[in-house]
């Protein structure tokens, strides 16, 4: 993360801080007083690494680079801003080329349904981003083994780190996505990602803000213990987000017994209590959750089918009533129920 909030400072927000928070012989115009004469830049890693020096807006401010609450600040926007970015573009993406857009007529299709999802992710990511951002300060601050040398773990471990990555997040998040479903906390934390029974790709972020933070955990704590390349690590967490959406998408093209796809994710859905794996079936399989995808799925014609629709209904339905009783019916209103009675 430090390598992003370098290139942050130098392009962004050294120009924000000189300006909101000007140094006092900035503001008295003064401008003829050393300012380079000020304690040289401590974090500066794309001057390292790439050679881009940091403009003259770096030391205009008396809330210096270094300074550790401009650093938390700072990781906080990161994090809350480029999680609008990363959410939109690829959730867009998906929504307009890949999503099949009969899923509209599902009956559990919710009212105005894309429109709640993107609200219930507005209001959760900025949370999420609090909570996220004093991990970031600590890998900035150098406490976590993330590192820039290949030769300090050799060429063999720059590529066994992504299996080793994934296997260990999606392990963990196998077990803390199952612990929120216990009844103790799945009403207040993970029900409102349960609310879309047919999600979209717009659902992907649609969480609790607890229940993100929680589920992220994992990604954030893996290099704190294992080391990681800072380049895997950008990478990876792409990666993650573009994944978060493609198992909300609907396209089931993943028809295998391994990967925890969209068919998968869909299962998890509709019948809750199964498929709780991020990336593979393994830890499904292992712990006796795992709900293999009905195979009309993977097929045009009975994907979209009213028999198909009908029967995952009844048992979605029965499934619900054991999970979340007899719960106030205007939590989902569903769209199909809607048109009826405009008919």
């Amino acid at each position: 993360m430090d390598i992003i909030l370098s290139i942050c400072d130098t392009f962004i927000f050294d120009r924000l801080y000189a300006t909101a928070l000007p140094l006092q012989n900035a503001v008295s115009g003064n401008v003829t007083l050393p300012i380079h004469t000020q304690k040289p830049i401590q974090l500066d890693p794309i001057s390292e690494y790439f050679n881009w020096q940091p403009s003259e807006y770096a030391y205009l401010s008396w809330l210096q680079r270094d300074d550790d609450i401009r650093q938390l600040f700072s990781l906080f926007m990161i994090a809350w801003l480029f999680g609008y970015v990363v959410y939109f573009f690829f959730a867009s993406f998906s929504y307009v080329f890949i999503f099949d857009k009969d899923t509209f007529k599902h009956p559990k299709f919710l009212k105005n349904q894309i429109r709640q999802e993107i609200a219930q992710t507005m209001k959760s990511v900025p949370v999420m981003a609090v909570c996220t951002a004093p991990i970031f300060y600590f890998e900035v601050k150098g406490y976590s083994m993330l590192y820039m040398n290949v030769e300090d773990y050799g060429w063999w471990y720059l590529v066994l780190q992504f299996p080793v990555f994934l296997l260990f997040t999606d392990f963990c998040i196998y077990w803390i996505h199952r612990g929120l479903h216990h009844p103790l906390v799945y009403r207040t934390l993970h029900k409102p990602h349960h609310k879309w029974i047919m999600p979209t790709p717009y659902a992907s972020h649609a969480f609790h803000p607890m229940d993100g933070y929680a589920q992220g955990i994992p990604y954030h704590v893996f290099p704190f213990i294992l080391p990681l390349h800072k380049y895997a690590y950008l990478v990876l967490f792409t990666f993650i987000n573009i994944w978060t959406v493609m198992i909300h998408d609907g396209e089931y093209v993943a028809n295998s017994p391994i990967i925890n796809g969209a068919a998968c994710h869909t299962m998890h859905h509709l019948y809750f209590n199964y498929n709780y794996g991020q990336f593979t079936t393994l830890w499904d399989r292992l712990g006796g959750s795992y709900r293999k995808p009905n195979m009309e799925l993977f097929y045009k014609e009975t994907k979209m089918a009213t028999q198909e629709w009908q029967k995952q209904v009844k048992e979605m339905e029965q499934v619900l009533q054991e999970v979340e009783g007899d719960d106030d019916e205007s939590f989902r209103e569903y769209l199909a129920a809607d048109d009826k009675k405009t008919k």
